[in-house]
């Protein structure tokens, strides 16, 4: 770690990062990433990452979908911004983000799982209970549904 990086683990501050709610063109499906790193290792989210220095919250949506899934997205507008706070039973903070919810349309590649995903698929959005999806990303995919039938 070098001297201007922040620990991901027990962080000092909290960590901006961003998500993307990549909807197919249908908007019968989703894409979901099956996350390879902690926190959360092994369930299903959305793709997303850790903004980078330097990088704006756009850069950094586009970037982070692409490492995970190989797809090149258009981010379309901010969803949310929401906390994600993981807490150890004694309450000492393991992980903190500060995380840019976006909904994003794709411009170009093929779907397939990369750097920090173990898997990546399209999902149907009707069927996302078979994902067990946490509330918030279950949310944030009826939030983008909603925006788009506008």
């Amino acid at each position: 770690m070098t001297k201007d990086s922040v620990s991901r683990e027990y962080p000092s501050v909290p960590i901006v990062g961003v998500g993307a709610v990549v909807l197919a063109a249908d908007r019968k499906t989703v894409v979901l990433i099956r996350r390879g790193q902690e926190p959360r290792k092994g369930e299903w989210s959305l793709p997303g990452g850790a903004v980078e220095l330097g990088e704006t919250v756009e850069e950094a949506v586009v970037r982070e979908v692409l490492e995970e899934t190989g797809l090149r997205v258009e981010p379309i507008r901010i969803l949310k911004v929401i906390d994600r706070i993981h807490r150890e039973d004694a309450g000492r903070v393991r992980y903190h983000y500060v995380l840019v919810d976006f909904l994003c349309h794709v411009a170009a590649g093929n779907l397939i799982a990369g750097s920090d995903a173990a898997e990546a698929c399209w999902a149907n959005v009707v069927s996302l209970t078979q994902y067990s999806l946490e509330p918030l990303t279950a949310d944030m995919v009826q939030q983008a549904l909603a925006y788009t039938s506008q």
